[in-house]
């Protein structure tokens, strides 16, 4: 794949581009925000890696901008452990994923893959239930209107779809959406079901994601 990394640091950026062009991508580095968004704005990119806490742009501001003009390349944030709220405000701005500092650089290595596996696995097909449909050529859910999806918000769907009406256990969530994150938890998963229930809401949906008693998770129609 072809990646942009925006980090600030030099000796991090430089030993991220070594391993990615190792792993065999084609990798251009920016040392700012500004330089990042003009990259993005002026090439092509199979995913871009951000750093939130950059100079001249921050990565959460990269990332509003490369959304506003429908720019759906996946997302890596990396950020500092103690920027929850960051992290928070970066998926809500449309990151696929994150990964918190200091990291070892064979997960970073397992989430790039998992990208590229996505990109050649995902076919231009539109799962349906109920009043929802999910879209996976641009990981937009429609109804009334549509949201784009982050990629693990269309992964977890995508599953809740193949077993809709039935209970699907978090441990199961877990292996099949986040076989590439390690650290992903409980918490994990509830983090981002609560981010489809809002978009579930947004797009005016009369589909609703129920947790069953913290043993996991059922895709069903809302009855009044």
């Amino acid at each position: 794949m072809k990646i942009l990394i925006a980090e600030d640091t030099k000796d991090l950026n430089r030993v991220l581009t070594v391993a990615l062009e190792h792993d065999q991508h084609s990798v251009d580095s920016a040392l700012d925000g500004q330089q990042a968004s003009d990259m993005i704005r002026e090439n092509g990119y199979d995913m871009v890696i951000l750093d939130i806490m950059m100079p001249k742009k921050d990565g959460i501001t990269v990332l509003k901008e490369m959304r506003a003009v429908h720019n759906v390349t996946p997302v890596l944030m990396l950020t500092a452990k103690a920027e929850i709220d960051d992290r928070v405000e970066g998926l809500d701005a449309g990151a696929d994923d994150y990964l918190t500092k200091p990291f070892a650089m064979k997960e970073l290595l397992a989430r790039v893959r998992a990208v590229a596996r996505r990109r050649n696995e995902y076919e231009a097909e539109i799962l349906a239930y109920e009043d929802i449909h999910l879209d996976s050529g641009t990981l937009e859910l429609r109804c009334e209107n549509s949201v784009r999806l982050s990629a693990k918000e269309y992964e977890l769907l995508q599953e809740l779809i193949h077993h809709a009406e039935t209970e699907v256990e978090t441990a199961y969530l877990l292996g099949k959406v986040w076989a590439d994150s390690p650290g992903a938890a409980p918490d994990t998963v509830k983090l981002y079901v609560r981010y489809l229930q809002g978009k579930l809401r947004a797009v005016s949906s009369n589909v609703q994601i129920t947790e069953l008693e913290q043993r996991g998770y059922r895709l069903e129609r809302a009855y009044d």
